[in-house]
Order: structure tokens, then C-alpha cells, then sequence
């Protein structure tokens, strides 16, 4: 055996074994109670539906039984998942754009007291309007200064991004004044700048809140594009789908609308799922919320 051979071979049994340590920690994570006792809550729930429907003989078309719902989401597919993409498009869009604007607000508003107290109640008032209250004015509006099919979407999306934006202002802005106050008298102590004081200790304090606000705006984008939708009653090819459970809805296709329903749902906990992944990678080697314990 060559010195070359000799010197990779330690190398890729190293890498074999942190290969497999990646694989079985990993599959513990799949076998967790965590993950096993939804799983089986959710599984108990379907077999009941479905026994009971068949048990009280519940026509389809007031109740559709967990296996006529899965054939439909089948045959249905082609339909459906280009909607849901639509209505994800449209949720990305409103959530990246929450993120951006209340996380830059949320400085905006810890450089000065003043400009906190003076704008942030128009914040709490837009999130409790309601938005189906407002999507059809923001339509009509949208429409006036964006002519064509493409106002449409801003619309949807900027009614999307109002229910998603407050969770993410509100929570950072906490955060952000929520830095160790010894610690922000030790920055100034040293003559820091409020960039520095900003970058180095209000961030890094705040990104447990902003997290938090993330996983909570996430949900809330999805739930304001499909109300928007819901309003708009777009049609045609550029409809979400919401459209298609407000189709399925009027035809009496329960089954059709429990299968688009059930999409929607698996979209939101997809959303949440990926944002509390994020949270942890982001938190796991020294915030209390994501550090693992033995006890």
C-alpha cells in the first residue's frame, strides 16, 4: 500500500462515519415522539372519518369521507397544483416583502422613541382592519394605477403582505429593545457607534423575536392571499386556489374542495415547517429555545 493510500484512507473512513452519524441522527429525528405522535393523532382522526361516514351512510356531497377526498386530490391534480402554485407565488412574494419592510422599520423605530410612538399605533390600525373589508378598495386602486392582468397580482399581494407585516414589525421592535441594558451602557461606555451597537448587540438580541414573528407572518401571508383571492374571484389561468374552492363550492364538488382545502393546509405547514428548520439552524448553538439538553 502506497503513502497516498495510507493517507486517504483514514480520511474516507472519517467521511463514511460522519456520513453515517448524519444518516442515524436523522432518522432518530423521523422516529421522535415529536414526529411519531402527530403522525398517529392524525392517522386515528382519518380512520374515524372515514368509518364514520360509512357507518352513517353521509352523502359526499355534505361530507366526503378521507379516501374519496384522496382519489380527488388525485384526479384533480393537473387542476389544483398549478392554482396552488399561483397562491404560493403570491405568498412569497407578500411575505419577502413583510420581512424586508418591518424589519427595516423595526430600526427605523428603535433609532428614535419618537418616531416609535408616533407611527407605530397606524401599525397596530392597519392590522386590525380587516382585510376583507379593504382587498376590494385595494383592487379598485391597484387597477387605476396599474392597468392589465399584472394588477391583479400586486393587489393580491399587497393584501397579503398587510395581514404578514405587523407579526414581524412587532416582534423585531420588541426584540431590538430588548437588549441587555448593562450591556448597551457598556457599548456606549466605549464610545460604539449606533451601527455598531445596532450590528453587535440589538441584532443578534432581536433575532430570537424575529424568528418568532417570521414563523407566525409565514402562516398569516398564505391565509391573506387566499381571503385576497376569495375577494378578487379571479378566473382563468392566473387563478389560485382559492378560485378553485369557491368553483368546487358552487358546483356542490365537496370532494374537490375538501382535496384543494387539504393543499392549502399541507402549503401552510410546509411554510412553518421550513421557517422553524430556519429557527433552530439560526438559534441551535446558543439560544435556550434551540440548544438541546439531556434533560
Amino acid at each position: 500500500m502506497s503513502v497516498v493510500d495510507r493517507a486517504s484512507k483514514p480520511q474516507t473512513h472519517s467521511l463514511d462515519n460522519r456520513r453515517r452519524f448524519a444518516a442515524s441522527r436523522w432518522l432518530a429525528r423521523l422516529l421522535s415522539p415529536d414526529v411519531i405522535a402527530p403522525l398517529l393523532v392524525g392517522s386515528l382522526v382519518l380512520i374515524l372519518w372515514e368509518v364514520g361516514v360509512r357507518v352513517t351512510n353521509t352523502p359526499p356531497y355534505l361530507l366526503p369521507g378521507p379516501l374519496l377526498v384522496g382519489q380527488t386530490l388525485i384526479q384533480e391534480w393537473s387542476v389544483l397544483f398549478p392554482s396552488l402554485l399561483i397562491t404560493f407565488k403570491i405568498t412569497l412574494v407578500a411575505f419577502i416583502a413583510a420581512v424586508i419592510s418591518g424589519l427595516l422599520i423595526a430600526i427605523l423605530f428603535t433609532q428614535s422613541k419618537w418616531i416609535e410612538r408616533s407611527f407605530f399605533p397606524y401599525a397596530v390600525i392597519l392590522q386590525t382592519t380587516p382585510i376583507v373589508a379593504i382587498a376590494p378598495l385595494i383592487i379598485l386602486w391597484v387597477r387605476r394605477v396599474i392597468p392589465g392582468e399584472s394588477s391583479t397580482f400586486v393587489s393580491l399581494v399587497i393584501c397579503a403582505w398587510i395581514v404578514a407585516f405587523f407579526p414581524i414589525l412587532s416582534n423585531t421592535t420588541l426584540g431590538l429593545n430588548s437588549a441587555d441594558h448593562n450591556l448597551v451602557n457598556l457599548f456606549q461606555l466605549y464610545k460604539a457607534s449606533r451601527w455598531q451597537t445596532l450590528r453587535y448587540l440589538r441584532l443578534p438580541s432581536a433575532l430570537p423575536y424575529f424568528l418568532g414573528g417570521l414563523r407566525i407572518s409565514g402562516g398569516l401571508a398564505l391565509i391573506g392571499a387566499v381571503v385576497a383571492e376569495f375577494v378578487a374571484g379571479t378566473g382563468g389561468t392566473q387563478s389560485g386556489i382559492a378560485y378553485q374552492i369557491l368553483m368546487s363550492s358552487f358546483n356542490l364538488q365537496i370532494p374537490r374542495m375538501f382535496a384543494a382545502l387539504f393543499m392549502t393546509t399541507v402549503l401552510g405547514i410546509l411554510i412553518f415547517a421550513c421557517l422553524t428548520v430556519l429557527s433552530d439552524f439560526l438559534l441551535r448553538h446558543w439560544h435556550e429555545s434551540a440548544v438541546k439538553r439531556e434533560n
